[in-house]
């Protein structure tokens, strides 16, 4: 009967690019990759464009160093509790919110670099504005695929698909921002990524459903914080899992930020130097992120999780040994692939 049943299973699931792209059968998650395909590709426009504008204008790998500190210490110091906010909130509203902060802060950006009065220290203090608003958007945006995806069985492949989507933008902005840098300069990068936010907002207002009721509304928030870590650290596969992520992000991830340092000094380019050797990297994550979306189970995910962090710290290590472009763009895509897996 079990062998049945499975038959039975089998021949419901889909097939081919059905099972690739099952996720998308839900509008609301139709809309939301949508909305956030064209924003990210903005994001990362704006991310290669200010990344250069900084090293531009300080020469500094440590203010660059600053600059990426700035912009990632509010999620680290937030998110846990933002995670709470989500359950206890709308969280299409809470991503409204965030969406149009990271708006403003890209067209104060644009309207400092366009009027040729932006400073390093206007950049510091926007990238920590920045992060405050991803600091609201990224758990967030984790929680609300659940919201989105009816059946519990979609919910890997909409994860998937949005890794994808996200690297399909870090694909595509920065080969834009490679052409956009040297023509029209910084200032226009960032005022597009401004315009671009109006696509996820627009697709978060006219979303469709019912509103979900909140989780534990009866729970102090501080005894809410203290049940989420309970559940992460006292499940050994997720505990594992976190400290590994931690770890590699702490180690092995802050590379991007030095990523125009590599490209004007060690391989003596310029902005399209440092938008093809990002670009590279979502070229590899995006596969990576492909791959995964049609994998129909998790069984061997252990051990490509832990082969997959090896590869990637190999990968830096012979990163920081090469001076060629090619080489280097290689090696970049590889660590891009090796990091999503």
């Amino acid at each position: 009967m079990l062998a049945e049943m499975a038959s039975a299973e089998a021949h419901r699931e889909p097939r081919g690019s059905r099972h690739l792209l099952r996720a998308l059968r839900y509008r609301n998650y139709r809309l939301f990759i949508g909305g956030q395909l064209v924003s990210l590709t903005g994001t990362w426009i704006q991310q290669v464009a200010m990344s250069w504008l900084v090293y531009r204008l300080t020469n500094s790998a440590l203010f660059l160093g600053l600059v990426g500190f700035a912009g990632q210490i509010p999620t680290l110091l937030l998110t846990p509790l933002v995670g709470i906010v989500a359950d206890r909130f709308s969280r299409r509203r809470i991503l409204l919110i965030a969406q149009a902060l990271a708006m403003a802060e890209a067209f104060v950006l644009a309207g400092l670099t366009l009027r040729q009065i932006i400073a390093p220290w206007h950049i510091l203090l926007l990238s920590g504005f920045l992060g405050l608003a991803n600091a609201l958007d990224a758990p967030t945006r984790q929680a609300f695929v659940v919201e989105m995806v009816e059946r519990r069985e979609d919910l890997g492949n909409a994860i998937a698909l949005n890794s994808a989507m996200f690297n399909g933008a870090r694909l595509v902005g920065p080969a834009l921002a490679g052409v956009l840098i040297p023509t029209v300069g910084e200032g226009v990068c960032f005022l597009l990524n401004g315009v671009s936010y109006l696509a996820v907002i627009g697709a978060l207002l006219v979303m469709r459903g019912q509103r979900r009721a909140a989780a534990h509304p009866d729970t102090a928030f501080l005894a809410g914080a203290r049940d989420g870590f309970a559940c992460a650290f006292g499940f050994p596969p997720i505990r594992a899992v976190i400290l590994l992520l931690g770890w590699v992000s702490l180690v092995g991830t802050p590379y991007f930020i030095l990523m125009p340092v590599l490209a004007r000094d060690v391989l003596n380019g310029n902005a399209a130097t440092l938008a093809s050797l990002t670009a590279a990297s979502g070229v590899g994550a995006l596969a990576a992120a492909l791959y995964l979306a049609a994998s129909r189970s998790v069984i061997y995910f252990g051990r490509l999780i832990a082969w997959s962090a090896g590869a990637f710290g190999l990968g830096l290590v012979l990163l920081a040994l090469s001076e060629n472009l090619w080489v280097a763009m290689l090696l970049v895509l590889l660590t891009g692939a090796a990091f999503m897996l």
